[in-house]
């Protein structure tokens, strides 16, 4: 049995659950730089656990396309992930709501190409899914020893469907 899931336009307030949206809307919340740059200060909560400390790294994935299966989320219990990419196409970004220890029914949204995220610590999220080439992102996440990665495998997949 193939469950269907449509995709939304990314918004702050439908992905507030699952972390932050970081792009340049609105009012920058300084002029820098000669006054040549607006700085839109501070727009991810970034958390790497008392054991973990901030990494940068650079991913480079394959682009997929809608209709999109989707049979497993993971989740980082350790520390925030954010992905911003390093261009302009909507990608992909699939989360789903922790129902006890398990995820919920997943939410898929696309961002705009303007948009990155910032998954909070223990969100169950899907993979890197650029809709383009290149799929090239800096991702800033936790680095440490402890264990940092769930997988949930669904009995049933979902299909990810253009809205």
């Amino acid at each position: 049995m193939t469950r269907q899931i449509p995709t939304h336009p990314l918004t702050a307030a439908a992905f507030a659950p699952f972390g932050d949206v970081l792009d340049v809307t609105g009012a920058p919340d300084k002029i820098i730089n000669q006054g040549l740059c607006g700085r839109h200060h501070d727009r991810a909560t970034l958390d790497f656990g008392p054991q973990g400390r901030a990494g940068i790294s650079l991913f480079n994935a394959e682009p997929r396309a809608l209709p999109y299966r989707l049979d497993m989320v993971e989740r980082h219990p350790e520390g925030s992930q954010a992905f911003i990419p390093m261009h302009q196409h909507p990608f992909l970004v699939i989360v789903a709501p922790d129902a006890g220890g398990v995820p919920g029914t997943p939410l898929a949204f696309v961002t705009d190409g303007a948009q990155a995220i910032n998954l909070y610590r223990g969100t169950w999220h899907g993979v890197l899914t650029p809709l383009a080439a290149p799929g090239l992102f800096a991702v800033v996440d936790r680095i440490g020893t402890t264990a940092n990665l769930q997988e949930h495998w669904f009995d049933a997949p979902y299909t990810v469907i253009d809205l």
